[in-house]
């Protein structure tokens, strides 16, 4: 017998909007206040100084079907109740490995290096060179690692982690390479008593593989320049995605010179072996990552567009269908990088996270038009294939290590917030910024879920310079809303700025950073 429940229904399928009203997608909404500043969905009144802000819906259901995955709460109850802390013996074991191989590297050049060989200036800037030239060889692989989308890095690191990660490292391989070149360089002149602009040519035309490692070098400056974020500005994402990977003939380009010129390489012997299985190691991660995971998830589950339905201005929200979604290993909070497979947009994967908690069937993410890829997402058929990767990233409720959690969004970072919802514990806080009332998403979703789910939900309204949104953002308003902040998880998503002063406001309230976990839009 199908249930009467307005919540518990399929997507809505075909193109008539006008069909799909509010009650169809989320049940009758309850008329609620937001002339505050700081506004309540449920009582729509001001929060109480010293006193719970919020009081429970009486009239709602202890458990009643969600409006996504029709799950019923006592599942979902226990479902989370389950979940285990975050096991950080992951990231542990990724760093000690991490430094023992960059130790290993190092020790081959001391190996290789007896101190009797060092004598004049021409042979400590060769020595400089070939140790920097280690590093750096050895950072390229690890920066090619960690972008290798595998799943176990992922689970153990946490993408936006191996994002900065990557950033970081970044820096240090380009210095590294760069001295590793200018000390070689240098240092042969000195030695054969020529120019360096002489020397130089000499090195390049006498040594193999020396162009091709030049060449190198030159894409590697190149990619840093790209990383400039006024840089990046200027350019669509599409176009300074496929020029970062040009990484990939870095390290084409490079293998060659570093077991021909390099001397702890060159020779048969366990430097060699170790650099041989360094290389295996890490084009195995990136075929794993990049190529064969993605293939087997895209024909195991062979997703396309279900419906496409208009949020607000600007946003929309894509539902998704496929075959066996029961066995999708995806948690609400994480991301999946979409390839919609229609004219003009087949070519380009973006980022999106999920705005619902997965479910049997079917997925959904909201997308805010910012540029012509999105724009083209609001005119997807139903039927149209997808090819997807992930699902990536660890904002998730089985990251949380308190019974209670504390979730801070601003503007299309509503979604990830929306679905987190559905996850974690009772009691939740979620403090949804935004500049007007008509810029809200997911309003009648969030207060049906704050009933259901025993949690309070504040939108706070109005610009940067309000005084209510001034206030709440310092430690002295955000423990007037939220007074056990410091024993609470704190989940944030949305614009850097949001981010920026949560972040601030958090460290003055002395919330362990161990608490505070981040998605903040960054790719």
């Amino acid at each position: 017998m199908p249930s009467e429940d307005p919540y518990d229904r399929p997507p809505p399928r075909g193109r008539d909007r006008e069909a799909y009203d509010d009650v169809d997608r989320y049940g009758p909404a309850e008329p609620a206040r937001t002339d505050d500043a700081w506004s309540n969905p449920s009582r729509g009144r001001e929060p109480s100084r010293g006193r719970e802000p919020w009081s429970y819906a009486e009239d709602a259901p202890a458990y009643r079907p969600n409006p996504i995955s029709g799950a019923t709460e006592a599942a979902r109850h226990r479902e989370t109740a389950e979940v285990e802390p975050y096991d950080r013996s992951g990231r542990l074991f990724f760093h000690i490995v991490f430094w023992s191989a960059l130790a290993t590297s190092v020790y081959l050049w001391w190996l290789n290096t007896p101190a009797e060989s060092i004598r004049t200036t021409a042979d400590i800037l060769i020595a400089g060179g070939r140790l920097t030239g280690m590093v750096g060889g050895f950072l390229l692989l690890a920066q090619v690692l960690l972008m290798s989308r595998v799943g176990w890095l992922e689970r153990w690191i946490g993408a936006h982690s191996l994002l900065i990660w990557h950033r970081e490292l970044g820096a240090f391989l380009l210095l590294a390479i760069l001295a590793h070149a200018g000390l070689i360089a240098v240092g042969y002149s000195k030695l054969t008593n020529t120019p360096v602009v002489e020397g130089t040519w000499r090195l390049l035309s006498t040594y193999e593989d020396m162009i091709s490692a030049t060449v190198a070098t030159g894409i590697l400056v190149g990619i840093a320049l790209l990383a400039i974020r006024a840089i990046r500005r200027l350019m669509n994402y599409e176009l300074w995605y496929y020029l970062h990977l040009s990484t990939y003939l870095v390290l084409l380009f490079s293998y060659g010179h570093q077991f021909a010129a390099g001397q702890e390489l060159s020779k048969p012997g366990f430097g060699q072996y170790f650099w041989a299985g360094l290389y295996v190691f890490v084009v195995a991660c990136v075929l794993w990552g990049r190529i064969i995971a993605p293939l087997k998830f895209n024909l195991r589950h062979r997703l396309r567009v279900e419906d496409v339905v208009p949020e607000a201005f600007e946003m929309v929200s894509i539902y998704i269908s496929g075959n066996r979604l029961d066995e999708l290993d995806a948690r609400a909070g994480q991301y999946f990088r979409w390839r919609f497979l229609t004219k003009g947009a087949w070519w380009q994967a973006h980022p999106f996270s999920l705005s619902a908690a997965p479910n049997e069937q079917w997925l959904r993410l909201t997308v805010k038009v910012v540029g012509d890829h999105t724009e083209s997402l609001q005119y997807l058929e139903p039927g149209t294939r997808i090819f997807a990767e992930g699902p990536s990233g660890v904002f998730t409720a089985d990251r949380a290590i308190r019974p209670r959690a504390l979730l801070i969004a601003a503007g299309s970072g509503i979604a990830p917030i929306r679905a987190l919802l559905e996850d974690l514990p009772e009691q939740t806080v979620v403090i949804y910024r935004c500049r007007s009332e008509e810029e809200l998403l997911f309003r009648d979703e969030l207060d049906f879920l704050a009933r259901s789910r025993n949690a309070q939900v504040w939108y706070v309204i109005g610009s940067r310079d309000d005084p209510a949104p001034r206030h709440l953002f310092t430690a002295k308003g955000m423990r007037e809303l939220v007074p056990d902040v410091r024993r609470r998880d704190v989940y944030l998503c949305g614009p850097r700025g949001l981010v920026d002063v949560s972040m601030r406001t958090m460290r003055k309230l002395r919330v362990p950073r161990r608490q505070i976990h981040l998605d903040p839009f960054e790719f």
